[in-house]
């Protein structure tokens, strides 16, 4: 290997070191499993459903989680219900 290329690699590695995903400046990474996850969100019943919103509404949905104190999914699998009869 050549110097510039040793010296490339140093830096990826020191990259890689700092951004590490899902991490924001001054927080506390959670080390979340994957599979563990999606593993106990199975057992719980649960489907992964992607859809597309307005902005407006998303806005709205994360003011009404955020005024609830829960997150998003418990407030659209709330309002979904209300508006199905169930």
């Amino acid at each position: 290997m050549r110097k510039t290329d040793l010296a490339k690699n140093d830096a990826k590695k020191l990259m890689s070191k700092m951004a590490v995903p899902g991490a924001e400046f001054g927080k506390a990474v959670v080390a979340v499993d994957r599979r563990e996850q999606r593993r106990l969100d199975q057992a719980a019943g649960l489907v992964p459903f992607a859809t597309k919103l307005n902005a407006e509404l998303v806005a709205q949905l994360n003011a009404l989680a955020k005024e609830q104190g829960s997150d998003v999914g418990t407030v659209v699998t709330t309002l979904l219900k209300k508006a199905l009869g169930d």
